[in-house]
Order: C-alpha cells, then structure tokens, then sequence
C-alpha cells in the first residue's frame, strides 16, 4: 500500500515568498537557513573566546626564537618569513608545471639537434671508441692539473681500440683474387689506402689546387671529431632530460591525483610479485564506493 501511495502523483509545495511589506530583505529565511548561519555564528564566537583566554593566559617573559623572523603587518601576523612556506600550493603546481613543459621543450630541441647533425655527418671510419678516445686525450691536454709539491694527476684509461675497417671487393675469379692490386683498383697511392672517407684519385692528387695541406687537414679532422662529439653529447643529454621531464610528471600526476592513497613498501611489492630494489614507486588507492 505504502508503494502504491509514493506513486501517486502528489502537489507540489511552492515555498512562500517574502510579504510585500518585507521584499526588500530579500528571499524569506527558512529554519535550515537559520540553523546554518546560527552554527557559524557559534563558530566565530568560540574562536573569539579561546583567543581571549590565550591573551588572558600569556605569559609576559615568553620567548622564542622564531619570534625575531615574525612580524605584522597592518595588524595582521605574517607568519614565518622561510623559503618552506614563501610559495603556496597553487604557485608550487604552476612552477611544476612549467618545469615539467620547459624539460620537455629541451629534450624535444636536443633530439632534433642531434637528428640534423646525423643528417649532416656520414659515420665513415669513425666509431664511438675514436670518438671518446680524441675526446680524452683533448680533456687530458687541456687540464692536467700538477698537485704542489706533489706529482701529476693520473692520466685516463686509454679507450679500447677501434675495430679495424674492412672493405670488401669482389671478383670474377680467384686468379683474379690473387692478382689484385687495392691501388689500381680504387686509383690511389698506397699510401691512402687506410683512408676509408674522402679518398683521392691519383688525377685529383695531380692537380695542386685539389690538394689540401697537413695543416688544413689536421683543421677538417678536428672539426669533424668535435661534431662526432656534440652529437654524443646531446644524445646523452636529451635522454637524461627526457627522464626527469618524465619522473616530474609522474610526480605532477600524483600528487593532483584524487582519493587517498599511500604508498606500498618493499615488502607488500615482494608480496605483489615486484622487484624491490627497482626502485620503482607504487602507489594504492583507498577504495570509494561509486553510487
């Protein structure tokens, strides 16, 4: 009966409005309107109440040392003046954010710094090996600092050496195999032939203007190893900063993250088939129940 009484399509209660005479007040007050403003009338009047008696009970003699970096202004009290509390939550989650789009913004400008110098280098009779050795022996050169009255500092392990090139010609027979000469095939002197990347003919050799000499040379190789050089370095870089961008969103992610949460120790991940010492965070989430 009760069920079929809820269906019934019942009246519907407008509220009453102000009288006439009262319009100016505005909306008439409701006993759950009055039950609000008299819960926070009582709030404020409790907080007044406690501050009386602390003012009541203060000791005149009190001091703390915190009390020489406090001060008022315009009567308010500003609180402590320390790097914890100079930014709030709101200004911490925008600088965050910014950190998080300028590391992603140099990661991106460092790949594609490192792509057009990929583009521009050919990798010939270069390898990383050459590459990091030319760069310890220019550190070592630079800097070898000399202790006072002591000796010199110890120099660098010297880098593994390069695999040797091998440069692969085929022919027809293998009396013609026995019989070849690198020289006349590739038409250069014996003397280049160790040279894999921009090998002269002899009629290149023949002009003198095509000639370039040992000092130019040594210029060309050295701007050529410090490009080898640049480009590891921004590989290197771009991949350290592409993780941090990653570890600060994944930061950002979190903390904005809704509901309770805590984070799992090393022995619920034992538990949760995880490997401890990864050093991987996760995180649980309390359960809410959804209507």
């Amino acid at each position: 009966m009760t069920a079929l009484s809820n269906a019934i399509k019942r009246k519907t209660h407008k509220e009453r409005a102000q009288p006439a005479a009262r319009k100016k007040y505005g909306l008439l007050e409701k006993h759950k309107d009055y039950v609000e403003r008299a819960r926070n009338f009582h709030k404020k009047e409790k907080a007044l109440k406690s501050l009386k008696r602390k003012a009541e009970e203060r000791n005149p003699d009190e001091f703390y040392f915190a009390m020489e970096k406090a001060r008022t202004k315009d009567g308010v009290h500003e609180g402590r003046l320390t790097q914890a509390n100079k930014y709030s939550q709101e200004e911490l989650a925008l600088m965050r954010s910014q950190d998080v789009k300028y590391l992603s913004m140099k990661a991106t400008s460092d790949a594609n710094k490192a792509e057009r110098l990929k583009q521009s280098l050919h990798f010939i009779g270069v390898t990383n090996a050459s590459v990091s050795a030319a760069a310890a022996a220019a550190t070592a050169a630079a800097a070898a600092p000399r202790k006072k009255g002591g000796a010199a500092a110890p120099a660098p392990a010297p880098a593994a050496a390069p695999q040797r090139q091998r440069h692969t010609v085929f022919v027809d027979s293998e009396q013609a195999a026995r019989e070849f000469d690198a020289a006349q095939y590739f038409d250069t002197p014996a003397e280049l032939l160790d040279r894999t990347f921009n090998r002269p003919r002899k009629e290149q050799l023949a002009d003198r203007g095509a000639v370039t000499g040992a000092k130019s040379l040594k210029g060309v190789e050295k701007r050529k190893y410090a490009a080898y050089k640049e480009l590891e370095q921004r590989t290197q870089r771009g991949g350290k900063v592409g993780k941090l961008a990653q570890h600060l969103a994944y930061e950002k992610t979190v903390a904005h993250s809704k509901g309770r949460k805590r984070k799992l120790g090393p022995k619920e991940l034992a538990a949760a088939g995880l490997d401890p010492e990864a050093g991987a965070k996760v995180f649980v989430w309390k359960r809410e129940r959804k209507r």
